[in-house]
């Protein structure tokens, strides 16, 4: 079949085999296989609607004993820069984001095994009682994986004691390349593919909504990074309980893997592939955190319908060198300027019509 051909039908949503996506990622010319992605999610979402959600990311501790290679924030226990936060230090994070508008509470940081399961039951509790209109879309697979561990309980039971705490979603943090060889390289001690694959199961079998991510530009193949589209594809058709699909580049000025950052090209490329592989996956997301903005706005012509969250604050990212920000009105601004219309969503991606927009 010849390339124009496959372009045209993994734009009409037929579906694309691996060798065929390993085609279009390494043979198709970028403007058509943008194109292609932007006739798929205008044919899936015919409006001009582009979707943000208003959230924080308080990083709690940067205490972990995973030590990956690609990461500039954590330290090794019982190290001098180590920090965990109190929980009234949490609260006082939430209330700062609840104030500016926030509905999605993203809680994450390492995997510190001095934090028992209790200790969190109590904060998600806290949080859920204090700022009941917000939603803890919080933990990560690693996070959930090393609590399973130090209590010595099943996954399961982890996830249905956190959901009863007030966990109400479980993004898709740690996945990075869902290859073996790949993790054996940049992060030897964190989960392994399949116990990603494993948690994220149970959690929607619980039904919690999750996201999946993709962490890309490290020492992965393009064979590998279709593999890892082709992983999510796999569990989506078996759950069906992945909401949206994340990729972000590899930030790499301060952390011990090193290594060259993504080009802009390059991010558009793996935009507009997992737009046309993940043909069940209902809501691609522009990370802009790593590309910067600009990128962000090219890329609602690569994919996307979505641009994230305002990320009022973050750490892990910034502290591998990334210094994008953005306000509300610094996305609402670089949505309408690619000709579309800015609507708040939740963390379900219900449309929230009761909030303002910024620029209004």
């Amino acid at each position: 079949m010849s390339l124009a051909s496959l372009l045209e039908r993994a734009a009409s949503g037929g579906r694309l085999s691996f060798d065929e996506g390993v085609r279009l990622y390494r043979e198709a010319d970028i403007h058509e296989l943008g194109a292609a992605a932007h006739a798929r999610r205008m044919q899936v979402y015919p409006d001009d609607v582009v979707t943000y959600v208003i959230d924080t990311t308080i990083n709690y501790t940067n205490v972990c004993n995973v030590h990956c290679t690609f990461c500039a924030f954590f330290r090794p226990e019982k190290h001098g820069e180590g920090y965990t936060m109190s929980h009234d230090e949490v609260l006082s994070r939430v209330k700062f984001a609840a104030d500016q508008g926030a509905t999605q509470i993203m809680i994450q940081g390492g995997v510190n095994p001095e934090l028992r399961l209790p200790w969190f039951e109590e904060l998600f509790a806290r949080v859920r009682r204090e700022y009941p209109d917000v939603d803890l879309h919080s933990l990560s697979v690693s996070e959930v994986v090393g609590l399973s561990t130090v209590e010595q309980l099943p996954v399961r039971e982890i996830l249905v004691r956190l959901k009863d705490a007030g966990m109400k979603s479980l993004p898709g943090a740690g996945a990075e390349i869902l290859v073996e060889r790949v993790r054996k390289r940049i992060s030897a001690r964190k989960v392994k593919p399949h116990e990603w694959i494993g948690v994220m199961r149970e959690a929607q079998k619980l039904g919690m909504p999750t996201t999946a991510t993709m962490m890309f530009g490290s020492i992965e193949t393009d064979e590998e990074r279709v593999e890892h589209l082709d992983v999510i594809r796999n569990l989506q058709d078996e759950m069906g309980g992945f909401t949206a699909f994340i990729p972000w580049y590899y930030v790499p000025w301060k952390t011990p893997l090193r290594g060259k950052e993504a080009s802009g090209l390059e991010y558009l490329r793996v935009l507009a592939v997992s737009r046309l592989y993940l043909d069940n996956v209902p809501h691609l997301q522009a990370s802009w955190l790593t590309p910067g903005l600009k990128i962000g706005q090219v890329a609602l012509y690569y994919g996307c319908d979505d641009m994230g969250g305002t990320i009022l604050e973050e750490q892990v990212v910034h502290d591998a060198g990334s210094t994008n920000v953005a306000t509300r009105k610094d996305i609402e601004e670089i949505i309408i300027k690619a000709g579309f219309k800015p609507v708040i969503r939740d963390t379900y991606w219900n449309l929230r019509d009761d909030v303002a927009l910024a620029t209004a």
